[in-house]
């Protein structure tokens, strides 16, 4: 079966191309849509149990929480809609995007803080659950179902993703492990008890609550892996997780989003 190559892609549309007749390959008669359930697709029993368990999310309260931020009137009177079209609908699957005035990648959490610092208020710290997280969660939600709809359109965008892209490929850790090597190689199978999710998909579904209630962000489980791969992670919002979750999202380009979900 052929693999999406290591070496740099001719384009990152050609790139994101392979990777879908890959999986398609590997997983017949799998819907592409469905890709944004992640492990699921490889997992009828899991796949039931979830949607069991979105029918009375045990997490509302944590998705409360985040609305009520978001409502919240900063000091001059204004709120998050404020900062986003729509109100803030439909809005999520156009993050990550490259700011070419800035020069750096602008990823959803990066925009909430901006909307804070616009508004004269202070951050939020982008790895606190209590703050960022639960506000993403629910932030995410007003645009559940939203096509992903990421651009690579510029040679500073390109830089990015082809260095997220390398990431992903990346041996790193104790481990030696890469990326690739769970979610493009070995997706589907099991390991440590746990379906491995393909990397098609894998931006569609974030934050998640494992086991209804330990909310993760995407970042997050960057840094996850990379301490179970024994290697010393990145921070958040840092250059190499902003580009690998560029190069992620862009990959699942077209799927919808699922915001806010269980996860054993």
């Amino acid at each position: 079966m052929a693999l999406p190559s290591v070496s740099a892609p001719i384009s990152p549309a050609d790139d994101r191309r392979n990777f879908i007749e890959f999986f398609e390959r590997r997983f017949p008669g799998v819907p592409t849509d469905d890709y944004a359930y992640g492990a699921l697709i490889a997992s009828p029993g899991g796949r039931e149990q979830y949607e069991q368990i979105m029918e009375f999310p045990p997490f509302l309260g944590d998705i409360e929480k985040g609305r009520r931020i978001w409502a919240t009137r900063f000091r001059n009177g204004t709120t998050f809609a404020s900062c986003f079209p729509n109100g803030g609908r439909d809005v999520v699957g156009n993050y990550p995007y490259f700011d070419e005035t800035l020069g750096e990648l602008v990823t959803f959490e990066n925009a909430l803080n901006a909307c804070l610092r616009a508004n004269g208020e202070a951050e939020f710290s982008y790895g606190d659950r209590q703050s960022m997280g639960v506000l993403t969660a629910y932030a995410r939600t007003l645009s559940d179902g939203m096509r992903i709809n990421v651009r690579v359109d510029s040679p500073a965008a390109l830089t990015k993703y082809l260095a997220g892209r390398e990431f992903f490929f990346r041996r790193i850790g104790q481990i030696n492990g890469a990326c690739a090597g769970c979610h493009l190689y070995n997706a589907g199978r099991i390991m440590r008890m746990e379906v491995i999710s393909p990397v098609l998909g894998q931006a569609a579904h974030w934050p998640i609550f494992r086991g209804g209630q330990e909310l993760m962000t995407f970042q997050g489980r960057f840094k996850r892996c990379m301490e179970q791969m024994r290697a010393v992670p990145y921070g958040y919002n840092s250059d190499e997780f902003n580009s690998l979750e560029y190069f992620l999202t862009y990959l699942s380009n077209g799927l919808p989003l699922k915001s806010s979900v269980f996860r054993k």
